[in-house]
């Protein structure tokens, strides 16, 4: 906190570094690429929370619904990939686009149509992003649901198919409600941090091809805090993200309080 509002000098230490007040704060706001880190920033988080976070829950209610053997095999397998590395998993991703031997571009070579390097086009790179990330993360949230749906009483789907209920019938209207509160807390934390985008897989996918995209607010206070070592100018751009995150929990917690019953406080 002290090094956001001072031109910090690791020789001088916190104390005796000069204080500068809202300097470092003012220059980021008022630079060039403001705009376009917020934009980039929020485009991708937006998009992860727009797809990444639904798939999970229909996975789970697919999943519950599979006989326990086949349900532990498919689990099993879809939950793996949360437990590969972010390097390999990038590593993997451009092997597979790779326009000389990658796998999707063999099959657009057979299908007769010239490669297409998908790592230098702007627009490919949020895709690219938020679907690797979904591919990898689903099967893990997923048993977060699955835990909340094996609170769910057989006695209530007994009594639903008794009374004529169809299966989507039964999960809409027993499944579904059961899990509600738990979807609602977890949809806040990750409003929470929409402001926040992982800098490891954005860096490593990020090249001057597609930095025009890339480019998000975690990144930059990398690269000017740690390469340039503008420690008080990344400190201060770290704390206003901070300060956009905790503001949109407690935003996203009000509301959430007020339409419902449930709420992180």
């Amino acid at each position: 906190l002290q090094i956001a509002f001072k031109d910090f000098k690791g020789s001088l230490g916190f104390a005796a570094s000069r204080w500068v007040g809202l300097k470092h704060f003012i220059s980021f706001f008022e630079s060039h690429y403001f705009w376009e880190l917020l934009r980039n920033t929020f485009a991708l988080s937006l998009y992860s929370l727009a797809v990444g976070f639904p798939i999970p829950i229909i996975l789970a209610l697919m999943l519950n619904e599979l006989g326990p053997k086949y349900k532990r095999v498919t689990q099993t397998v879809l939950y793996a990939p949360h437990f590969i590395s972010t390097v390999v998993m990038v590593g993997i991703i451009m092997l597979m686009l790779s326009p000389s031997y990658g796998v999707v571009n063999t099959v657009i070579k057979a299908l007769g149509h010239d490669p297409i390097y998908f790592m230098s086009l702007p627009s490919a790179f949020r895709h690219i992003y938020v679907w690797s990330g979904v591919w990898q993360g689903m099967g893990w949230s997923a048993v977060i649901y699955l835990a909340a749906l094996s609170a769910v009483s057989p006695e209530l789907h007994e009594a639903a198919t008794i009374d004529g209920a169809s299966k989507l019938q039964r999960i809409w209207h027993i499944n579904v409600p059961t899990i509600k509160p738990t979807i609602i807390i977890l949809l806040i934390l990750q409003l929470g941090s929409i402001a926040s985008v992982g800098y490891e897989k954005v860096y490593l996918l990020q090249n001057n091809l597609n930095v025009e995209v890339s480019e998000v607010i975690s990144t930059y206070v990398y690269k000017r805090g740690i390469l340039d070592t503008s420690y008080s100018f990344s400190s201060a751009v770290g704390l206003f993200n901070n300060v956009v995150n905790v503001s949109l929990l407690l935003i996203a917690n009000a509301i959430s309080r007020k339409a419902s019953d449930t709420s992180l406080f």
